[in-house]
């Protein structure tokens, strides 16, 4: 089946950089496009997937004209989604997911469980959001700490992760102790600088009123008017898990992220956020959000690895219990009944004298 759709403004939004956008669409629907004339693009493939594809584009074109700007890497991030859901559109995950201001950024969650990520930390008081790198769990919890800060919801911010090294042993390091656990708490201070200046980041942590510590300092408070959140939980053990959930005192929010996939606990040594996921889920009032390879934002290369390593790992486990199956199914060894006695007797003669 062949269709076209009339594309007046926005086409170079939409192929995006190095064709990315459309390129997207072609493999996430499996059909063909065509540029005739500047302006109009050619669909051609199977009707079920032609006909998603006009709804997808036509959505493009309204919003396009009724103003509004996909910013880099925006449209890509939406296509990943219609074109992998069927029942989610283009119109509705934009309107959606309207743009709101965290200090001095403007942001708008990108996929679906983003939303679901922001309304979830909005309406309960401790929130997870678990899933792979690149999904936006720590960044849009610290934006939504930020918002809560400036609109005077909370009196303080408090960061914390636990100080484990990814494979790594650092030795001692010099310096302060806050010199030492600096490193470990980076990636906190990289969100935090991107939505306050520097030098108020600065002010606020010389009053307290933005806290970064390593999570072993955190037993024995209780943290009132807060919005805390624990980054890097699934190095957490069971017993500073259970610590650090229950240090939330009145009048605040916990947010808990984690990746499952990349646990840098000793062997054998089960994850607090496991064992929370499992203990905690069903409790009133606590949201667990869970992120996919369909929601990675960062460069596309991610998805991509980030899908290689869970099929790697589901064929590994398959192994695993196909290796466990044909053991547990072995017939049992055959009984080896012991050899006749095959020995001779020898007759007595009487001795001659």
């Amino acid at each position: 089946m062949k269709s076209t759709v009339q594309i007046s403004r926005g086409i170079e939004s939409l192929y995006g950089t190095r064709d990315e956008n459309i390129r997207l669409l072609e493999s996430g629907l499996n059909l063909r496009t065509h540029l005739l004339d500047g302006d109009r693009l050619e669909l051609e493939g199977d009707e079920a997937s032609v006909m998603r594809a006009m709804r997808i584009l036509e959505d493009y074109v309204t919003l396009v004209q009724e103003g509004h700007v996909f910013n880099n890497g925006d449209l890509n991030s939406f296509m990943r989604v219609v074109t992998a859901d069927p029942n989610v559109s283009l119109r509705r995950l934009v309107q959606s997911g309207k743009s709101r201001t965290f200090g001095k950024k403007v942001l708008a969650p990108k996929t679906v469980n983003q939303r679901r990520y922001i309304d979830a930390i909005e309406n309960h008081d401790l929130t997870f959001g678990i899933g792979p790198a690149g999904t936006g769990k720590t960044y849009l919890a610290v934006a939504m700490a930020v918002s809560a800060l400036l609109n005077k919801k909370v009196s303080r911010i408090v960061l914390t992760r636990p100080a484990v090294e990814a494979g790594e042993h650092l030795g001692f390091l010099p310096g302060t102790l806050q010199e030492k656990v600096d490193p470990y708490l980076r990636p906190l201070y990289d969100a935090l600088f991107d939505m306050i200046d520097s030098e108020k980041v600065e002010k606020l942590m010389e009053r307290n009123v933005i806290e970064i510590a390593p999570l072993a300092f955190m037993r024995g408070r209780t943290l009132n008017d807060c919005f805390i959140i624990l980054d890097e939980a699934q190095n957490t053990s069971t017993e500073q898990m259970k610590m650090v959930l229950t240090r939330q005192g009145f009048n605040s929010k916990m947010v808990v992220t984690g990746d499952q996939t990349q646990i840098d606990l000793p062997s054998g040594k089960k994850s607090g956020l496991l064992n929370a996921a499992e203990v905690l889920r069903g409790v009133e009032g606590i949201a667990f959000v869970s992120f996919d390879d369909k929601d990675v934002v960062r460069h596309y290369l991610v998805q991509r690895i980030v899908k290689a390593y869970d099929r790697y790992n589901e064929m590994i486990g398959a192994n695993r219990q196909m290796a466990f199956k044909l053991a547990s199914e072995a017939p049992p060894a055959p009984i080896v009944e012991p050899p006749a006695d095959t020995s001779i007797e020898i007759p007595e003669f009487p001795v001659l004298s």
